[in-house]
């Protein structure tokens, strides 16, 4: 009887979701997880993408709608105006999170902390400068930063180095004038906290994870549905794999 009920339970098919929705429902996901997160996160190339081309598709849609509009079809319009700025702020905000377009200078003191952590490749550009070259020789790593992300990286510590160099590293003895000395067993090149406490929520069962403290190595089990307050670098395959997500 009861192989009988899992056949006819099996044999129902579950309502498909249409492929815009799970891609909104990402996207929406990896902007949280890009803002939340101390370091940043491997490009999500193909679902960026995807989302581009539905927008383009979208603003084709609404030009042609706006050429031969009438009073019926100007809710409609609203409708996909609306949806369209919805998936046009997700991107922005999230590529900015990622670009960090306000520079870490004296100006970012008075700041909030969640737009502190929006610093991410201006606040280290020699370190991800490195990881992108390393991930060069590893074609099967999931990138962390896109083509134009590392352009425009390259591009930066090019201009900021230049200005360095001639404001005042000019001065200084040519030992002296690396920007990224390692020398010494001391390194110059800041990174991410990986250290720093995130919130996350397990989507799966992701297994077990060591937790580091003053007394010791303990280990914690992440069941669907647990919120948890971790270290980030307890966490951090977890929510690549797409096992857990920030909040």
């Amino acid at each position: 009887m009861d192989a009988d009920i899992s056949d006819i339970l099996a044999s129902v098919s579950r309502p498909s979701i249409p492929q815009a929705t799970l891609d909104l429902q990402a996207l929406t996901r990896a902007w949280v997880n890009e803002r939340t997160s101390p370091e940043l996160l491997p490009y999500p190339a193909a679902l960026v993408d995807r989302v581009m081309d539905r927008v383009k598709k979208q603003i084709e849609t609404i030009e042609d709608m706006t050429a031969t509009m009438d009073a019926k079809s100007n809710f409609t319009l609203v409708i996909l105006q609306t949806e369209l700025e919805r998936f046009k702020f997700l991107v922005r905000s999230f590529i900015r999170s990622r670009i960090a377009k306000v520079r870490p200078d004296s100006t970012a003191c008075n700041l909030p902390a969640i737009a502190k952590q929006n610093f991410k490749i201006d606040k280290y550009p020699h370190h991800y400068r490195a990881l992108a070259l390393e991930q060069q020789a590893e074609p099967t790593v999931q990138p962390v930063l896109s083509h134009v992300e590392q352009q425009y990286l390259q591009q930066h510590q090019s201009i900021l180095a230049g200005h360095i160099h001639s404001a005042f590293l000019s001065s200084f003895p040519s030992q002296l004038q690396k920007l990224d000395d390692t020398a010494g067993g001391i390194s110059m090149v800041d990174k991410p906290d990986e250290d720093g406490a995130v919130f996350c929520r397990v989507l799966r069962d992701a297994g077990e994870v060591d937790i580091h403290s003053e007394e010791g190595t303990s280990e914690v089990e992440l069941k669907r549905g647990d919120v948890w307050i971790l270290r980030w670098s307890a966490v951090r395959d977890a929510v690549v794999r797409g096992d857990v997500e920030l909040i």
